[in-house]
């Protein structure tokens, strides 16, 4: 049997935990990517205006973006996830291996959110051409992905993936004793899937809020940072329903809720 799976299941003893230069490698290759892509986002924002649809880009050109987002938004709280399955290859691997192999995981978990990005280009492209023919739709639209949003908070599907990305340990433990060829693609793969079926619904509030809102993506990737760390994240996610659930009755009235819905110019006007 594979050791990975002994030194998953291990309490963290002293003796169990890596060496400093291991831990500071597996948290660099964490967050420093998550640091340059938030420049990178903040940067490409400048220099782009909040419209309805894809905003102009192309679909490679999205797709390299969306890409970048995540890596910006989700490896914060991914660097949990990274750590453990580091430790579980720590006495396996020299450290140039284990870079490699964290490197691999992290490349799994964005082919997830990679897919999901095509899901989102698709409902741009529909969203920006109903908007463009019928600016009044906006505000329907936005109310629309706030409540799927705030009703996904309280749904089963999201209940066991949030589980699953605060406590992975007994999923990891499983793909332990995949061979080892991929293995921590497939495995950064899989809990990605895990963590798009926690956050797909966060991640619509940005057709309504704009998918190049600094402010927004900030926000939300706090709120995934605090629901998947923080000891009352599943109450905390509950609340975050509530203020969608809010918010999408609020929507169709205060289109100043809609800037990725409204072309620039004169805003929509409040439903009479």
């Amino acid at each position: 049997m594979f050791r990975d799976r002994a030194s998953l299941s291990a309490p963290m003893r002293p003796g169990n935990l890596l060496p400093a230069r291991t831990m500071t490698v597996a948290w660099s290759l964490m967050l420093l990517p998550a640091l340059l892509a938030w420049l990178v986002v903040v940067e490409q924002a400048d220099g782009m205006e909040m419209e309805p649809g894809t905003m102009g880009l192309d679909l490679p050109l999205f797709l390299l973006l969306w890409v970048i987002m995540m890596i910006a938004m989700m490896f914060p709280s991914l660097a949990p996830v990274a750590i453990t399955w580091a430790r579980a290859i720590g006495r396996q691997s020299s450290g140039t291996a284990r870079a490699a192999r964290i490197t691999q995981f992290a490349g799994g978990y964005l082919i997830a959110w990679a897919v999901f990005g095509l899901c989102v280009y698709g409902s741009l492209i529909a969203t920006g051409d109903l908007v463009d023919g019928r600016p009044e739709a906006g505000r329907w639209i936005g109310a629309g992905a706030f409540l799927l949003a705030g009703l996904h908070q309280f749904s089963p599907l999201k209940n066991i993936c949030l589980r699953h990305c605060r406590s992975p340990v007994d999923q990891l433990v499983r793909h332990a004793d995949y061979r080892p060829g991929a293995r921590d693609l497939r495995v950064g793969a899989h809990h990605g899937l895990y963590c798009v079926g926690c956050c797909w619904g966060l991640m619509i509030v940005l057709i309504p809020l704009g998918t190049m809102n600094i402010a927004a993506m900030a926000g939300l990737a706090t709120v995934i940072f605090i629901e998947k760390l923080w000891r009352l994240g599943p109450v905390f996610s509950t609340v975050v329903g509530v203020v969608f659930l809010v918010l999408a009755a609020l929507a169709p009235f205060q289109s100043w809720l809609l800037p990725g819905l409204q072309h620039p110019g004169p805003s929509m006007q409040p439903m009479t």
